[in-house]
């Protein structure tokens, strides 16, 4: 199979281990993906940002060969076990293909929006071990236990590191596509990067006698390949992914389905529902089946009916979002930005809302987003990520990446790369107030004040 990619130009899955992709691109659900958007709602800022989790997936799977390609030509320094092995391979390709596979309409914000939903990692390990499924049946036609194996690659394990952290990882094949295909998309130029340089720049890292390696970056050539990769991530969280419009746009559908929960949940009938929602508006798990019938098209249409539906405030919100009717967002800092200001910042909001006759549950909103650039949570001692709807997790792993040189010991990145240094654990946060446009003037009167 050869493709034309707008980001990576020439694609193809040729070989017999790479035929895994070319045979699990035609199941129903990898097919689905052509139906989610990538980035959800960020086209309401970004006109461009149209593209699927389709095409992303194909990306994915496009950087793990080209990784794969890189580790065979370091490989033979390993014990013949540890080696990539095309078993191995056909695992990584598939794993990095299917990554996205459970991913729900508009990116992270069903799975956000409907209490008790399953988060879409949830649902891609059900869709590869679920023998009523395409996916299940392609992998299982190759091997028996390969979906066991391809799932724990997906949730980032296997016995040896350097896969494991392929797939999920600081620096996985998933990140190495959506950066640059996001920044494609979007007209920016904040998240490219040398991806050939990089992988060239990669090494195993020294082990234990009889462990297996991660890997590392060369020193004395990959630094900055590793600090532009790792830049581009935080740019792109700066200026696209927390972008006002879409933050706003986000914040608006998730009430939208949350309120329609409510109303469901309270024994209304909303025409033109998906099954899934009904049934998680009723506390109930939506089955495999039906959750693979939601895409971006049908909640789309189902927004659409709600316009006339029953419950004004619903209606509204509706009318809203399809109308690109955005709120207006406000941004706190300083004092205002931390927790006992931004609360403070918030009632004063509603408040506002109350006076002017709105429901301030509806039409006023506390939008707070943080993400961990470089470093985990745990090592930044700080409170978790609210309300962040990222491409992927807000909250790096603890950094397996180590820096070799030709002399020494490996040392991790943050010790060698000043950049990186001063970036280790520092938590990205913007705090915004949502509210509805007709509140703007008197919102901003008050918190000016």
């Amino acid at each position: 199979m050869i493709l034309r990619d707008a980001v990576h130009g020439l694609v193809s899955f040729e070989s017999e281990e790479e035929r895994v992709v070319s045979r699990l691109m035609d199941t129903p659900e990898v097919q689905r993906l052509r139906r989610i958007r990538q980035l959800g709602v960020a086209s309401a800022a970004f006109p461009g940002a149209e593209h699927t989790r389709f095409s992303h997936a194909i990306g994915a799977a496009h950087v793990m060969k080209l990784l794969l390609a890189r580790l065979r030509q370091i490989h033979g320094q390993l014990p013949f076990w540890q080696q990539v092995t095309s078993d191995r391979a056909q695992d990584a390709l598939a794993a990095a293909f299917l990554h996205d596979v459970g991913h729900g309409p508009l990116s992270h914000l069903f799975e956000d929006a409907i209490p008790g939903t399953a988060h879409h990692e949830e649902w891609t390990e059900k869709i590869v071990l679920d023998p009523s499924t395409g996916v299940n049946a392609v992998l299982s036609s190759i091997d028996p236990h390969m979906p066991e194996r391809v799932a724990a690659l997906v949730r980032g394990e296997h016995p040896l590191p350097y896969l494991a952290r392929a797939v999920s990882g600081t620096l996985d094949v998933d990140r190495c596509d959506y950066l640059l295909r996001d920044a494609h998309s979007t007209g920016v130029r904040y998240g490219v990067f040398d991806l050939d340089w990089l992988f060239r720049s990669l090494r195993f890292a020294p082990s234990k006698e009889g462990a297996a390696p991660g890997l590392a970056i060369d020193g004395a050539k990959g630094l900055p390949a590793i600090e532009a990769f790792i830049l581009a991530r935080l740019f792109m969280f700066q200026q696209v992914y927390l972008h006002k419009a879409t933050r706003s746009a986000e914040w608006m559908i998730r009430k939208v389905l949350s309120r329609a929960s409510t109303v469901i949940a309270e024994g209304q009938r909303l025409a033109g529902t998906p099954r899934a929602i009904e049934m998680a508006a009723h506390g109930q798990p939506p089955s495999l089946a039906d959750y693979l019938e939601l895409d971006d098209a049908v909640l789309s249409v189902a927004m659409h009916a709600w316009e006339s539906g029953p419950d004004p405030l619903l209606a509204d919100l509706s009318r809203r979002v399809r109308s690109r009717a955005l709120f207006k967002t406000y941004e706190l800092f300083g004092d205002q930005a931390l927790p006992e200001g931004r609360e403070r910042a918030h009632e004063m909001a509603r408040e506002v809302a109350r006076t002017m006759g709105f429901d301030p549950d509806i039409y006023v909103g506390l939008d707070v987003a943080t993400d961990f650039p470089f470093g985990s949570k745990k090592h930044a001692q700080k409170s978790p990520a609210v309300g962040s709807i990222p491409p992927q997790s807000t909250v790096a792993e603890a950094e397996p990446l180590t820096v070799v040189f030709a002399k020494g010991p490996a040392r991790p990145l943050k010790d060698v790369s000043f950049i990186l240094g001063r970036l280790a654990g520092q938590e990205l946060s913007r705090t915004r107030l949502i509210f509805a446009p007709e509140l703007r003037e008197e919102i901003t009167r008050v918190l000016g004040s």
